[in-house]
């Protein structure tokens, strides 16, 4: 039976593979010039939630009001998000993914993939690789 040290040495481990890979994998897209990893992330969330408001936008995010203005700002200027007034409530705005916003998160998602696969390709045998795939399913059930 394992002790309480070895759980929290083996989460710790845990929690630090995941934590230097998200950088890395954050880092193969930011070297190019291209949204900042805080653009990316709002991009992805409109992505997968689809349009709201930007106080929703900023829970999810867990961003702060003026945090998320200044990146709102730069992405519709870039034309990757577009703002329209809510269709319920005339005095909010609802926040939306333009397809600029989904052609540049795809190509962020693409490289992150790219560098990934060559690394795992690299760096690991049929059997570590194996065991990397069943983890992430396990990290995909702890991330629930």
């Amino acid at each position: 039976m394992s002790s309480a040290i070895d759980r929290d040495s083996d989460a710790a481990l845990v929690a630090r593979g995941v934590l230097r890979l998200a950088r890395r994998l954050r880092s193969e897209t930011t070297e190019v010039a291209g949204p900042s990893p805080a653009a990316l992330g709002l991009l992805a969330t409109l992505h997968r939630e689809g349009a709201m408001p930007g106080v929703a936008l900023a829970a999810a995010e867990g961003l702060k009001p003026q945090s998320l203005t200044r990146l709102l700002t730069k992405l519709e200027q870039e034309g990757a998000i577009a703002r329209s007034p809510d269709p319920d409530d005339r005095r909010n705005l609802v926040i939306a993914i333009t397809i600029e916003g989904r052609r540049t998160l795809s190509q962020a998602m693409r490289e992150r993939r790219r560098w990934l696969a060559a690394a795992i390709a690299e760096r690991l045998d049929d059997d570590e690789r194996a065991a990397l795939v069943a983890a992430a399913a396990l990290l995909m059930r702890l991330a629930l």
